[in-house]
């Protein structure tokens, strides 16, 4: 990764992840969770009952969590933004240190930024590049020298050059023509 490492990033969302309410009891505990117990070598139980602990204010608790977070290294700091992805989409998304990257990793960008990127030309776009070819493979195939067409065949494309445009139109009808006059 070129851009800050994870610890550097932690450190700059640290204000902002304790002051954003959309962590709250719930999210914050399905983070600690996951990192418990599908990366335990992130935090072992003992720490995950004292981060979960009730006794305590959550604020204070997510601190102190990111405070062990940043002590630990890179790779804790990294499995925590995979945690907070996970369970809480939108404070991932808007976190300060994401808008600072110059630069996106296909790993961490979102589900929504995704379908932007693939789709950014819609399905309208798809439907017409889709006929375009499905029309040059039908006539390419029936204007074949080797291929004998059957006359409806000639028929259909006479008669497909109405729906297009002027320009289309005279291009369909002259081959059509030099079609007939070269049989």
């Amino acid at each position: 990764m070129s851009g800050p490492s994870y610890s550097d990033r932690l450190l700059q969302d640290t204000e902002y992840l304790k002051n954003n309410r959309s962590l709250t009891e719930h999210v914050v505990d399905k983070i600690i969770l996951q990192l418990n117990r599908v990366y335990p070598q992130v935090l072992s139980n003992k720490e995950a009952e004292r981060f979960r602990s009730l006794k305590t204010p959550l604020r204070t608790r997510l601190s102190d969590l990111l405070i062990h977070l940043q002590k630990s290294g890179q790779r804790e700091c990294q499995e925590f933004y995979r945690a907070l992805r996970n369970n809480a989409q939108k404070a991932y998304t808007t976190l300060p240190s994401r808008s600072n990257l110059s630069t996106t990793d296909l790993v961490e960008m979102s589900p929504d930024q995704e379908k932007i990127i693939l789709n950014d030309r819609g399905p309208i776009f798809f439907l017409a590049c889709f006929s375009v070819a499905a029309g040059l493979a039908f006539l390419m195939y029936y204007n074949n020298a080797e291929v004998k067409s059957p006359g409806p065949a000639k028929k259909v494309f006479g008669f497909s050059a109405i729906g297009f445009g002027r320009c289309i139109k005279n291009i369909l009808i002259s081959y059509l023509e030099e079609t007939a006059m070269s049989q």
